[in-house]
């Protein structure tokens, strides 16, 4: 996949057949056959939250003792207990490492990852190889979660234990936003399809000399890894080029630019060490593959090498400062005060040491305060001296200490919160009263008045405007949301806005158009609102024309969102290159167009029901983008009617793949006469294809259910609408 434009087929155009490969990648199943699968237990829909589905955690949090929390993480961090010691005494860093690998699986390619959710604590996370002993840090927090139950998620707990960890140490924080609610069950993200784990000889993602880009949506340079290789690309420690190249590309994948990669990574760099002590031959195998006596625990478990100090993580040992449990701005001092010579550790991998360090530069050992042992750099360390320009960035921080501090507090509090979405979704004291551009603000909207709802709805529709554009518009406003981190949606009508009033997707001419009408005759509404419910309005009078007199509920209030606001850079990766409720696809992709469709739907919080009745009413609709006639599958375009579902499943017609298209697009003929009927694209023959999407067909088609139709359609398109109103839901709590 092209790292630039998001192209599944690596940047190349089709031509002839492409190797097909799944979204999920490798399963934990293919991972880990032996262990305990569960999924018989949730089929039917059942869920696995054993606090059910009317459990509220913002309420819940809201009645937390949260000074009382603070205090006994604060308590914790010296609190070494015989099972785990704590390096240095301090628990701190230990914490820092466990909340930022929660964080650190954020990418910006499709919102996934992120600690939103307490992933880490399931399968594939808990088990991978950069996340290394995280399990004891989760089973060091179990009393305090224990205390607190209900009232903080381990989702919030991690970062939170991160940020007093900082805090513990003298380092600076800015601020903590709570409400982050557990999953129960791991969730479905691709990580990769590689078998092996980055420890295992597996190339970089990233290989310029045989034209391998780092796939989208992944951010992570290997299988296993938060973030890159920090022996080097591959294991290669004499390629400094080629370091500066993988953290540049992986950072930014995980939405930070050069000035955050440096302040995260020698922030991050001022506490603790890394672990290489001994060769990991002989540790037993990950959480998810442990014996049932280990009790979730994996790695490392000999309790005799673990009070030695015997622990092997990522097999580089050693602290980067002198004051390992203490912020200080001694990285930087150390990283440019001497020249460094390349060894290996203990563990057999790749490190940098100072040559001829002085005394009072040595740190202590881990185990022993009395004991005083060099310093260490790793290779991405040592990109921040190398690339021309992270060194410029690090001298900076190095003369201004300052300003690493400030830099350092915003970087972590982005890297922790990047994926929460909106600011009003944060929750507790903590939240900094500052608006953030990365938070997507969007300025407090007013209520319309239903004089002013009634009349723009009465305007529009004798605009001139057609059902198809009304409905394609609000549809591209609301459709950009992403239940992942919350990005996206109708609020804030950044439709308007660059770049996506240029996306191919929308059409961009006529969305123009359409937007210029809504804006001439909105009144007193915002455009944000005014999109929306031109939409609903258009939805309404294709339901009355198709006999049923319902109203498609609206809820105004939306803010209206300026340049000012908005950080258009970052809303690339939300473009769509495939939109199966569109019947939209950029290019042929190495992923069956389907699969992207059901990708779509989950992004949008979408069941299989949903999903359907929408893509159906959309085709009726003629909401295709391009305004193809592929899938409109009606000669009463415009009403809303199940004739998508009904001739899709009439076996008077043959469909046949159209020659050149890849197997992209089919054409309809009559079985009898062999004239054309119809043109289809993948996503629309999927649901007479597949068995479960079939059933579901099936039920819309059927005789007697035109109405059922009619009102699934709009339950539906109201939640789309209606995704991201955080400002309904969270009014509340604030």
């Amino acid at each position: 996949m092209d790292a630039k434009t998001g192209d599944l087929s690596g940047g190349c155009p089709f031509h002839g057949s492409v190797e097909t490969r799944s979204l999920l990648g490798r399963t934990n199943r293919d991972w880990w056959p032996e262990a305990l699968q569960l999924d018989i237990l949730t089929e039917g829909g059942r869920s696995a939250n054993p606090y059910g589905e009317d459990f509220d955690y913002a309420e819940a949090f809201n009645a937390l003792d949260y000074k009382a929390l603070k205090a006994d993480l604060k308590a914790l961090m010296t609190d070494s207990q015989p099972w785990w010691p704590a390096d240095y005494g301090h628990y701190g860093p230990f914490f820092i490492r466990m909340a930022w690998h929660a964080a650190g699986t954020y990418r910006t390619g499709d919102g996934r990852g992120g600690a939103n959710s307490g992933q880490q604590r399931f399968a594939p996370l808990n088990s991978w190889p950069d996340n290394g002993n995280l399990d004891k840090a989760r089973r060091l927090l179990w009393p305090i979660k224990q205390k607190y139950g209900k009232n903080i998620s381990w989702a919030d707990l991690f970062i939170l234990a991160g940020n007093v960890a900082i805090e513990s140490m003298g380092g600076p924080v800015f601020g903590f936003g709570g409400g982050r609610a557990d999953v129960f069950e791991p969730e479905s993200v691709y990580w990769g399809t590689e078998e092996q784990w980055v420890n295992e000889g597996v190339a970089t993602r990233i290989r310029p000399k045989d034209g391998a880009d780092l796939e989208n949506p992944l951010a992570a340079i290997q299988m296993g890894l938060i973030y890159v290789n920090p022996e080097g690309p591959g294991g290669d420690p004499h390629d400094a080029e080629g370091m500066a190249r993988d953290m540049r590309e992986t950072f930014a994948r995980m939405a930070m630019n050069d000035e955050e990669t440096v302040a995260l990574t020698a922030g991050g760099h001022a506490f603790g060490k890394a672990h290489g002590a001994a060769p990991s031959a002989t540790f037993c195998g990950p959480p998810e593959s442990g014996d049932l006596h280990l009790q979730g625990f994996g790695w490392l478990v000999d309790e005799n090498e673990i009070a030695a100090g015997n622990i092997t993580t990522s097999g580089i040992e050693g602290s980067w400062s002198n004051n390992p449990t203490s912020w200080s701005h001694d990285y930087f001092r150390l990283l440019f005060k001497y020249d460094y010579e390349l060894v290996k550790s203990p563990a057999g991998a790749w490190q940098w040491t100072p040559i001829n360090p002085e005394p009072e530069d040595l740190a202590p050992d881990a185990r022993d305060p009395n004991k005083r042992v060099p310093t260490i750099m790793t290779t991405a360390d040592m990109a921040l001296k190398l690339d021309p320009e992270y060194r410029k960035i690090s001298e900076r921080f190095l003369a201004d200490p300052k300003a690493l501090d400030d830099a350092f507090a915003r970087a972590w509090f982005k890297l922790c919160h990047r994926d929460m979405g909106p600011k009003i979704r944060y929750l507790g004291p903590e939240v900094p009263a500052e608006d953030l551009i990365w938070q997507d603000p969007v300025p407090a909207g007013t209520m319309p008045s239903d004089a002013d709802v009634t009349a723009f709805k009465h305007a529009i529709l004798g605009s001139g405007l057609t059902i198809s554009e009304l409905v394609k518009a609000a549809w591209a406003s609301a459709s950009t949301y992403r239940n992942s981190d919350h990005r996206g949606g109708a609020n804030g009508a950044r439709v308007r806005l660059a770049p996506q009033r240029d996306w191919a997707a929308n059409d961009p001419d006529e969305l123009a158009k359409v937007l210029g009408v809504i804006d001439a005759h909105r009144g007193n509404l915002s455009m944000a609102d005014a999109i929306v419910l031109a939409g609903s309005a258009a939805v309404e009078k294709a339901a009355r024309d198709a006999g049923f007199d319902v109203t498609v509920p609206f809820t105004g209030g939306r803010g209206d969102a300026t340049e000012a606001h908005t950080d258009a850079a970052s809303f690339e990766p939300l473009e769509p290159f495939a939109d199966g409720f569109r019947n939209y696809l950029k290019t042929k992709s190495v992923v069956r167009t389907e699969e992207l469709l059901i990708d779509k739907a989950h992004l949008l919080g979408l069941s299989i029901p949903e999903m359907t009745v929408l893509v159906g009413g959309m085709r009726a609709l003629g909401a295709v983008s391009g305004n193809r006639k592929h899938g409109v599958f009606t000669d009463r375009v415009g009403t809303l009617t199940p004739d998508f579902f009904r001739n899709l499943l009439d076996m008077n017609t043959k469909w046949t793949p159209v020659e050149g298209s890849g197997d992209e697009e089919y054409v309809g003929t009559c079985r009898k006469t062999g004239a054309e009927k119809y043109r289809a694209t993948r996503v629309d023959l999927v649901f007479g294809s597949n068995s479960m999407l079939r059933a579901q067909a099936e039920v819309y088609a059927e005789a007697g259910n035109e109405e059922k139709f009619v009102r699934d359609f709009i339950s539906a398109w109201n939640k789309v609408m209606n995704a991201d109103r955080f400002d309904l839901t969270y009014a509340k709590y604030h």
